[in-house]
């Protein structure tokens, strides 16, 4: 049987990197990129291919003979923050000239990673699939702007579209290159390897819902096969923790990887309150996706690729 063919845009990054080598074994897979990248030696069996997302053809080119795409480009909050209408042009715009190529070139799926992020500034309380979105932070806005392009086509029939939404997905990258240091968990490994120490510069009581890299890929291999999915998907481990406990969980698998325990500084005083954060998965519920949810191993696997790639000496 043929295989189909996957392309993934930011197909360099953490997300698109991770799911390339994921996919590959059974997809033929594309990576995407704003630059020329030659074929990564993490995976050189994939084709590589510039995308100018100013350019309707080179747009064109990249959905041609193309099946499925993953649209995991785009700017990250940082960026988002230091520059909103290039926010919206990344985010938003260019996922919507993108959605109108896949069409053109009978693309059959679309899939878009977007944030948790657009449901609030606050994520606290219970979050469902079905709540609306509220965060007005241009990381936030940007990417309902980009969802509304693929659920709008979804709506009108053009296409079959997704809209993940992701929690704080966390794990080791396909290149240490890979602009993923600011991820609360990949950045409290490096510091472990580099600084011997985790500094945590916020409160440790805020609360998050993480989920390993190797669960997020599992569920987007399920959404590429599945048509009878929503049409928006929450991925998160359904487990919240403090980033206080996830500096305590890395803390301790440091000890079997790295040999000793870095301390844990505080930067910041803990706030008394004792916050709930719910971050519901329904979709994945009612089709009872079985997360492994492994943190331990996840961690350790990064604090290895750390060790590999940022000691000294």
């Amino acid at each position: 049987m043929t295989k189909k063919t996957i392309l993934i845009t930011g197909g360099f990054g953490f997300l698109g990197g991770r799911l390339g080598q994921y996919l590959s074994e059974n997809y033929n897979v594309i990576l995407g990129s704003r630059s020329d990248q030659n074929k990564p030696n993490w995976l050189s069996i994939a084709k590589t291919f510039k995308i100018d997302w100013d350019d309707e053809n080179s747009l064109n080119d990249a959905c041609n003979l193309v099946d499925i795409i993953i649209h995991a480009s785009g700017l990250n909050a940082q960026e988002c923050s230091s520059d909103p209408e290039k926010a919206l042009l990344v985010n938003g715009v260019y996922t919507q000239n993108l959605v109108r190529a896949a069409i053109n070139k009978n693309v059959k799926k679309f899939i878009y990673l977007s944030t948790a992020h657009v449901y609030s500034d606050n994520l606290l309380g219970v979050i469902t699939e079905d709540m609306p979105t509220t965060n007005i932070h241009p990381y936030a806005t940007s990417h309902v702007a980009g969802e509304n392009s693929v659920l709008l086509a979804v709506r009108q029939g053009y296409i079959a579209g997704v809209v993940v939404r992701i929690a704080n997905a966390f794990g080791s990258p396909a290149s240490k290159d890979v602009n993923c240091w600011m991820l609360l968990a990949n950045d409290l490994c490096k510091q472990a390897v580099v600084e011997r120490s985790l500094t945590l510069n916020g409160d440790s009581k805020t609360v998050r819902d993480f989920v390993t890299i190797r669960d997020f890929c599992s569920v987007i291999g399920l959404l590429i096969e599945d048509n009878n999915t929503s049409n928006i998907v929450n991925i998160g481990s359904g487990k919240a923790c403090t980033i206080g406990e996830m500096a305590t969980k890395i803390q301790s698998n440091c000890l079997n990887v790295l040999g000793f325990e870095p301390p844990i500084i505080l930067k910041q005083k803990p706030s008394i309150n004792e916050n709930s954060f719910d971050f519901q998965t329904n979709y994945l519920d009612n089709i009872n996706f079985n997360f492994a949810n492994d943190f331990d191993v996840e961690i350790r696997e990064l604090i290895h690729f750390c060790k590999d790639n940022f000691a000294c000496g």
